[in-house]
């Protein structure tokens, strides 16, 4: 066993693309034709375990659960519930039936902590989806050879280092294995899911140099996941499960789900509710200091205090009041209303083509500072198009050339500019020719889109021949281009008939087809790259169809066209034919002697030789034509663009420049440098924090995560965008994954926070501006919200240190702040958002939710909510009228301001009395007058509860602007806001005129003076929010006239 361990630690480190065939098989012991014995296979099992990805076990429920009660709101809530149960039970054993009221709150409370815990286990819970989704793209089967055997269908799952795997094409890769040796001419291989790469790639039996190469640099290399599209071949397995590139993808993402952390606005939340953690405790202690002499009094002797006596009833009571302060300053209600803020917001967002998959996404986005953008498919529309098109001149020292318009595999989509308007030319005629008929792409039309069957590059070439049309002489009876989405090139196919195809590959760089045209005469078509066919060019083609001598003027003229067309990141294809093909010249398929030939494709170079040339195309991947906008749009909004992709520095920094990235001079030398030079890099933070765009390229999964991190702890707020499993650990880092929803896998949509309907770079911009304004929403109502809270704190604190008795009992509160205060301030979320919001630089994280300011200004309003609430209170005990206002028609008995503030000591007053009073229908009589005090509250309660309702449906009308006067945004411009104020009016209604509902929250039924008084004291609220926000807007002026006058001051 000790030198199986051996073989495994050596294996871990052993470059099988930088050894030889024949080094490789010595190193795992194995030979080609039979394959691994049976035991060998089962020592190895051992040591490597089953060719599958770990399943990493996530927390337990039970730990979710728990997990749910570490935010600090949660647990004051808990503590507040769970003190209130015990007095609710207290008072219950002494109350009978009437207590059961009491529980209400306790239940209530409970009923949200639950809700909230089963929310966020159920987010928790889908967290690992993404490596589950994983191991589905894996294979399931593999051809072997075993013991001098072929195994056709052995499971996957039992492949060991060292197993011969036979590949063809169609095969999903079922482990990272070393390419032996090739069956057919070619092997061809997708792989850019996990590598990033445009376009299939060729792989060859031949080692590569470097032992650190990059995974797109291991052409003799193929990895678990990716699938055969053309050829096939040998393979020597060597690394198996989580070894793979793939399982190195699974583990990354599993480090980086564990490392999931909070979104600024959590953070906030949290750093509010450990502030007023703070503000209740204080609150709290100073309300008992104040009545303490209530609960326990003594008698000084001797200077020494001496004979305590406490009242183990009064300090209950106090303690209610405490219990009372807690539910007032927590903003019960705040976490339903931002779900559904950010809910409606995902409802927006899908309407713009962004599905968000997890909520506070929402949020986050819109202090998004870093886009780090993949370029294939997101910058660019990941469909190969011609862009331009070099036919042969009427003379050798002269070429023609056409631009190309288009961007998809539509063949409407753009036009060829300067194209004959009558007959194509005889060598235009060739071009199309060979470009159709040397092909084996097709495109289908699908709803309302064009998608590729093939190679992306042959598929652009069949959509440039039909935007090239057809000669004037064809047969159009013959063409039906409503049943056919490429009916040009079906003419050309009808035209000459393809019976032989000398497939492509890497040594020649060059792919044929002989054809039989209608006259029975065979010709060779080939297509290549432009170098390769003008060596074995001797001809050329004029526009007249006249074969002349390919001479070094002409060669040097394509030559520059072809190297001008890659120096703008073109990939360049030539065309040549070939008449005279001896051998061939009467070739009809395999039983010709000449067939033996096509059968060895080191033949193929001569068999393409003494070509006439024709023309060559320039293709690229271009990118969308709505990205330059949206680039501008993030330097407007102070958005840097980083881009990250798989394909090479030179394609990646064309199309870079020309969306925008970069400008047209820029220089490049400290922009754009590859993921290895990157990681080498000696200061990679000072690298990262250059202004403008960067450009990252043959970047491999662990340079995009790395990225990601280092902009994190700089304090980025980092949105990163991918389609391929070696996106899907950089998504689950970065703050904001961005999946693509058509070309992206499923591996990187479940790593994603947010999905893109439309793979539209685009839309991430309209979702960061979507961002923006729903944060500026949720600022609106958390500030009203907690403004509330704070009238609120400020009425029960009043009412203690007054000594008054308890104006507002927790139970009432806790339905002004769930379900009164809800409807408002969900509608605060549909303030229209503001017309410049994309031309602010992004808020820092880190920035509060209410400025020293704002605090001021609420605190001033929470005062004279405080003073509005407790002041009707009194006024109801202690006036028969109030600013003209008849109170007296209830019949209810007035008292002093004194008798009210000591109304503990009702039992030794001698001679109260007090007569009974009507509310509603209920008439209230009391046998001891001291019950007046607690019984006979109600009304003023009632009163209470009433103006504080009030004044908060009028503060939210403050809330629609932080510092605009409601004459410059009046409440119509938000609709919503007045039919939420009305809804809430309308509940109040409810529970003050239903019986049931009335007993439960301990109110009675108000006449029309009493509304009126209550409108009375709460719309100065109005007027007083007006005055702070003009003095707001007035320093604001001051300070930015003092601003300019003063440049020097400002912040660099």
């Amino acid at each position: 066993m000790g030198e199986a361990r051996r073989f495994d630690q050596e294996e871990m480190i052993f470059p099988a693309w930088a050894r030889d065939v024949p080094e490789c098989l010595a190193r795992y012991e194995v030979d080609q034709e039979s394959g691994l014995r049976s035991e060998e296979v089962d020592r190895r099992q051992e040591i490597f375990g089953w060719n599958e990805l770990e399943k990493h076990e996530g927390p337990s429920i039970f730990r979710l659960v728990l997990d749910q009660f570490n935010d600090t709101l949660v647990r004051i809530l808990l503590v507040a519930a769970v003190v209130s149960f015990v007095l609710a039970w207290y008072d219950g054993a002494e109350a009978g039936e009437a207590g059961i009221t009491a529980f209400v709150e306790p239940l209530v409370i409970f009923l949200i902590l639950i809700l909230n815990a089963i929310v966020g286990v159920w987010q928790e819970s889908n967290a690992e989806k993404a490596l589950e989704a994983l191991k589905e793209i894996q294979s399931e089967h593999a051809m072997v050879r075993r013991d001098g055997r072929t195994v056709h269908n052995l499971p996957a799952r039992e492949l060991v280092p060292g197993d011969i795997v036979e590949l063809h094409v169609g095969d999903k890769i079922p482990a990272d294995m070393r390419v032996l040796r090739l069956i057919s001419s070619t092997v061809r291989v997708e792989q850019g899911s996990l590598t990033g790469e445009s376009v299939a790639v060729n792989k060859s039996h031949h080692k590569v140099e470097a032992d650190d190469a990059e995974i797109q640099g291991k052409e003799c290399m193929v990895f678990a996941g990716t699938t055969v599209v053309n050829g096939s071949c040998i393979c020597l397995v060597t690394e198996t499960g989580m070894n793979t590139e793939i399982g190195k993808v699974h583990l990354q993402i599993h480090e980086a789900s564990q490392g999931d952390e909070d979104t600024p606005l959590k953070k906030k939340l949290n750093e509010f509710g450990e502030a007023l953690t703070a503000i209740i405790g204080v609150i709290c202690v100073l309300v008992w200091l104040i009545n303490v002499k209530y609960f326990l009094t003594w008698e000084y002797v001797d200077g020494w205090p001496r004979n305590f006596k406490f009242s183990f009833e009064k300090c209950t009571y106090y303690f209610e009041i405490a219990v009372a302060l807690a539910v007032a300053a927590i903003p019960e209600g705040l976490p339903a209303v931002i779900t559904t803020c950010l809910a409606l917001g995902t409802r927006k967002m899908a309407q713009k083509n962004a599905l968000v998959r997890k909520l506070p996404s929402v949020e986050t986005l819109g202090c998004t500072t870093v886009i780090c953008s993949d370029k294939t498919g997101t910058l660019t529309t990941n469909q190969m198009s011609a862009a331009k098109l070099v036919a042969m001149g009427s003379e050798t020292d002269s070429l023609r050339t056409f631009k190309v318009e288009g961007t998809t595999y539509d063949p409407h989509d753009g036009s060829i500019q300067s194209w004959p308007t009558h007959q194509m030319d005889e060598n235009l005629q060739m071009i199309a020719m060979i470009a159709a008929v040397c092909n084996d792409a097709s495109v289908a039309h699908s709803g309302h889109q064009y998608l590729a069957n093939g190679m992306p590059t042959e598929a652009a070439l069949k959509v440039l021949v039909e935007k090239m049309g057809f000669n004037r002489g064809a047969n159009h009876s013959s063409v039906d281009s409503a049943a056919n989405v490429l009916p040009w090139c079906k003419y050309w196919n009808d035209t000459v008939r393809r019976i032989a195809t000398l497939e492509f590959d890497r040594s020649r760089k060059s792919m044929g087809v002989i054809v039989k045209s209608s006259i029975g005469r065979n010709m060779l078509l080939v297509k290549g790259a432009v170098e390769n066919l003008l060596e074995r060019s001797v001809y050329i083609q004029l526009l007249d169809g006249s074969i002349v001598q390919l001479d070094s003027t002409t060669k040097s003229l394509i030559v520059k066209a072809n190297n001008d067309m890659s120096t703008n990141a073109l990939r360049c294809l030539g065309f040549a034919y070939k008449k005279d093909l001896s051998d061939f010249a009467t070739y009809d398929g395999e039983h010709h002697p000449a067939h033996k030939l096509l059968l060895d494709p080191s033949n193929y170079s001569s068999i393409e030789s003494d070509l006439i040339f024709v023309g060559l195309v320039g293709l690229r991947d271009p990118p969308r034509v709505e990205v330059h906008k949206a680039i501008e749009d993030c330097r407007a909004a102070g958005i840097r663009v980083m881009v990250i992709t798989g394909d090479n520095k030179n394609t990646a920094e064309a199309i870079c420049r020309e969306i925008g990235v970069f400008g047209s001079e820029e220089d490049l030398s400290r922009k754009s440098i590859t993921g290895k030079d990157f990681m080498n890099h000696p200061n990679q933070k000072l690298y990262l924090k250059q202004s403008g765009g960067l450009l990252f390229s043959r970047a491999e999964p662990k340079h995009k995560q790395e990225i990601v991190r280092l902009l994190k702890e700089e304090g980025e707020v980092v949105a990163m965008t991918g389609d391929g499993v070696n996106d899907a650990p950089a998504l689950k880092l970065a703050d904001i994954g961005i999946a693509m929803g058509i070309a992206g896998t499923e591996v990187a949509k479940e790593a994603s926070d947010m999905v893109l309907a439309d793979d539209n770079f685009s839309t991430i911009v309209a979702a960061v501006g979507e961002g923006r304004s729903i944060y500026n929403n949720m600022k609106a109502f958390i500030r009203y919200m907690i403004s509330s809270n704070m009238g609120e704190v400020a009425s029960i604190f009043l009412t203690a240190a007054l000594g008054i008795p308890e104006g507002l009992i927790p139970v009432q509160l806790l339905w002004v702040n769930l379900v009164t205060d809800g409807p408002p301030a969900t509608a605060l979320g549909f303030n229209p958002p503001d017309k410049d919001i994309m031309k602010k630089p992004p808020r820092r994280s880190d920035d509060s939710l209410i400025s020293a300011w704002i605090l001021f200004r609420y605190l001033i309003i929470g005062l004279y909510v405080g003073v509005a609430t407790v002041g009707v209170f009194i006024i109801w005990f202690t006036h028969g009228s109030f600013l003209g206002i008849d109170l007296s028609g209830d019949g209810h008995t007035l008292v002093t301001y004194s008798q009210l503030s000591n109304w503990g000591q009702c039992p030794s007053w001698e001679g109260f009395t007090v007569s009974p009073f009507k509310a509603g229908s209920h008439v209230f009589a009391f046998n001891n007058p001291c019950d007046y005090f607690q019984a006979g509250k109600v009304k003023a309660m009632t009163l209470s509860l009433s103006v504080l309702v009030a004044i908060e449906m009028f503060n939210s009308l403050n809330a629609l602007s932080e510092d605009g006067s409601l004459l410059s945004m009046p409440p119509w411009v938000n609709p919503w806001l007045l039919v939420a104020m009305s809804v809430s009016f309308g509940l109040h209604f409810l529970i003050l005129y239903v019986p049931f509902l009335a007993q439960v929250f301990g109110i009675v039924p108000l006449s029309l003076n009493e509304w009126l008084l209550v409108l009375a004291v709460a719309f100065p609220v109005i007027l007083i929010d007006e005055v702070l926000k003009f003095v707001g807007r007035w320093t604001s002026r001051s300070y930015m006239s003092g601003s300019k006058l003063s440049p020097k001051h400002k912040d660099a």
